[in-house]
């Protein structure tokens, strides 16, 4: 193999990034891109789902219909019999066979000619073993294949004289034990480990990692690792070879971050100490509430990232309505006193909206000033958007480049060229994983030195996903939801099961208006087109506007309205000019309306935990006790409903952070998972394997501490590999 264009330092990555078609040829190789393989190393890294022993029985009460299995079973029934069809040509019939685990039963199916017929009733007569492979179906409510593949076992599990095609799918079987890849109808689980046995051979390469880290690791040598995995002797060597596979993983993913962190700390920022007597202070005095613990411990040690030299690199997570926007106010603001500015970055308009006056209704007065810098003169607070005129962007960038504003608040359209800063000192960057790596950086360029920077997220984040996906970060997390916030029960109410209760809603939707306060109704989609099921905001909004809700004031938001129309419906149901707001996900982030006490999701068995979690946060913001109704027509027993009666059993997001991981791919879990692209975290689980992910990071410091410059060829190429598959999107985020 010509490895000169790679690009690889280590012959073993080389190897690895080889072609999967360059040994199996196209045509084999084509149907590994409905498992997302397409190189050696891809396929090499593929798990079997299980292992079968030749002589171990398979549990066949957990085969479900659709499966490409492999099972292990005893012959307990065979006959044979003709073919009940007008076109049924002579000598031809059918072939029936019951297989047992001791419990439960699969029958087997063959139709053929008289001879192949007698052939199969030969092999399988009563009382002898088995594998057979091939997809399971039902007919008459009881689970059969038809046509499997299938070998013969004698009492030690070795395989029976066979056709030397039966054999080949079941060869494994002979070595002890039997992989149960991830298969389908195109690339059944024997053609897989038998592409897997090629691949085998096109891995040659010495480990890519140091001897000492093997050693501090504990783990085999990659080849062997790979050995193990696809011919294992025992279940020791499986589990050995798939510890290592899943390391690199952790190893690659902890020493990126690792030698990111480094380079950060090589970086020198503007020291920005707190002064007293400036705006924070004034702030402070004015707050018509005490701080709670959280706030003010997370602050100092915001403020103590602030006076070094190395630019603060923080990640600030909290619960719905924990504080966060006056956390990082309160840190703007003494970067403020210290002579710099500020600049909050949110995904979309909504939200730099909502961020925007939430930090104008706080300051009051203290935003109207124009002097940049002084403890007794406020500063100025611009927003910056996409929509916004030409003149009043002008204006914005003005005072910007001035220093007259010393709070920026803006999307995407602060990444602009043109814009410029007087001394900006702080980005505040909220819903990170929206923003790029080259996006954040063209900020951070627009400052005379890296500036400190703050990392905001509404969405919980288990531990051992800030491990992997916010590695690079100091992690801050607020628990607490501060005095005076009320309380949220959460229903499920099953439509058709109850349909009286939709009724009831709506009442109680009245009710709720006619005591004064106001109230949501999330929808998942904007119209018809855009599913064949459901209702959409638009039908939903007319239904009600003639309906339940014809004496109420009814306003309506979703993506397709103009931006004008988004902020005059956000801005009249924020006056109390609007009674009932039908939306879609839009609020799930962006309005702050206290006076908003009720909230229905319609179809909720559409959206995820943490979205649910996200948009029930919308409401309870103020003293009045709120309520959610999670309406669906999903019974129970089914997965999605199990996810909303989670939601309705806790308001703690944490705990449905961990329910949620579980349930979902790591890669999807904070919304980060794009479509057609691929997860960089293929075998971990970071719930399970949380101490695999930590004792990498420790070892990736250990790795650092010896080579800071990153000259160890392994090391390269590992962080090479995964930021190629940063692609996907997950590993923006840090």
């Amino acid at each position: 193999m010509d490895t000169r264009l790679t690009g690889w330092q280590t012959l073993a990555y080389a190897q690895l990034q080889q072609p999967l078609s360059g040994i199996l040829g196209d045509r084999s190789a084509k149907p590994f891109g409905l498992l997302d393989i397409y190189s050696v190393g891809d396929l090499l890294r593929l798990l079997p789902r299980r292992y079968l022993s030749g002589t171990e029985l398979t549990d066949l009460s957990s085969l479900k219909p659709g499966e490409h299995v492999a099972v292990t079973a005893k012959v307990i029934k065979t006959q044979i019999l003709a073919q009940r069809s007008a076109n049924r040509r002579p000598g031809t019939g059918r072939l029936e066979a019951v297989l047992s685990d001791g419990q439960g039963r699969l029958q087997l199916t063959f139709f053929g000619k008289d001879h192949l017929l007698n052939w199969w009733e030969q092999q399988l007569h009563l009382g002898v073993s088995g594998v057979f492979i091939g997809k399971v179906g039902e007919f008459r409510g009881e689970l059969q294949m038809t046509h499997p593949e299938f070998a013969m076992l004698d009492d030690a599990g070795r395989i029976l004289g066979t056709s030397e095609d039966r054999a080949r799918a079941v060869e494994l079987a002979q070595a002890g034990l039997v992989g149960m890849y991830p298969a389908s109808s195109k690339l059944p689980t024997w053609k897989i480990a038998e592409c897997a046995r090629l691949a085998l051979t096109a891995f040659t390469a010495d480990d890519p990692w140091p001897t000492w880290l093997l050693e501090k690791a504990e783990v085999v040598t990659l080849a062997r690792a790979f050995e193990y995995v696809h011919r294992p002797d025992g279940m020791k060597q499986a589990e050995a070879g798939a510890y290592r596979l899943r390391f690199d993983e952790a190893m690659a993913t902890q020493l990126t971050m690792a030698y990111r962190r480094h380079d950060a700390s090589l970086n020198t920022a503007t020291v920005r100490k707190r002064k007293e007597g400036g705006l924070l202070d004034a702030l402070d005095a004015r707050l018509p509430f005490k701080l709670t613990t959280e706030q003010s411990q997370i602050g100092e040690e915001i403020f103590a990232d602030l006076a070094k030299e190395r630019p603060m690199q923080r990640l600030l997570q909290g619960e719905v309505g924990s504080g966060k926007t006056l956390v990082a106010l309160r840190a703007m603001l003494s970067v403020i006193d210290a002579g710099g500015q500020a600049v909050l970055l949110a995904p979309t308009e909504v939200l730099a909206s909502q961020h925007f006056r939430t930090i104008k209704a706080l300051l009051g007065d203290l935003c109207q000033g124009k002097m940049l810098g002084s403890s007794e003169t406020a500063t100025d607070v611009v927003l910056l958007t996409g929509s916004m005129s030409a003149v009043a962007k002008r204006n914005a960038m003005l005072r910007a480049a001035s220093g007259e504003a010393g709070i920026i608040v803006g999307t995407h359209a602060l990444l602009a060229d043109k814009i410029t800063f007087a001394d900006l000192g702080m980005l505040v960057i909220d819903e990170q994983h929206r923003f790029g790596v080259e996006q954040r950086a063209i900020l951070a360029d627009k400052a005379p030195t890296k500036p400190h920077t703050l990392v905001l997220t509404a969405t919980p984040i288990p531990r051992s996903v800030a491990m992997t996906i916010f590695g690079d970060l100091e992690v801050s997390t607020l628990h607490e939801i501060p005095a005076g916030r009320a309380a949220v029960d959460t229903v499920v109410v099953d439509s058709l099961l109850h349909p009286a209760w939709v009724d009831r809603a709506w009442v109680r939707v009245n009710e709720e208006v006619a005591n004064g306060r106001q109230v949501y109704v999330v929808c998942p989609r904007i119209g018809m087109k855009e599913s064949a099921n459901g209702t959409g905001v638009e039908e939903l909004a007319s239904e009600l506007r003639t309906g339940p809700l014809r004496n109420l004031r009814l306003d309506v938001l979703h993506g397709q309205l103009s931006n004008d129309a988004k902020e005059q419906a956000m801005t009249r149901f924020a006056s109390g000019e609007t009674d009932v707001l039908v939306t879609t996900t839009m609020v799930e982030v962006g309005l702050d309306v206290a006076n908003a006490t009720m909230m229905i999701i319609w179809d909720a068995d559409r959206f995820g935990i943490s979205q649910l979690h996200q948009l029930r946060g919308r409401i309870g913001r103020g003293k009045f006790p709120g309520v959610c109704l999670l309406v669906t027509q999903v019974p129970e027993g089914d997965q999605a409903r199990s996810r909303l009666d989670a939601v309705a059993a806790t308001r703690n997001g944490f705990e449905l952070a961990e329910l949620d991981l579980a349930q979902r791919r790591e890669g999807d879990v904070l919304g980060a998972q794009q479509s057609g692209s691929r997860s960089a975290l293929r075998l971990l689980k970071v719930l399970e394997h949380a101490d695999l992910i930590s004792k990498a990071r420790t070892l990736a410091e250990m790795c650092v501490s010896q080579d800071p410059k990153c000259e160890t060829p392994g090391f390269q190429d590992a962080i090479r590999a995964m930021q190629q598959l940063s692609d996907a999107d997950w590993m923006e985020r840090s």
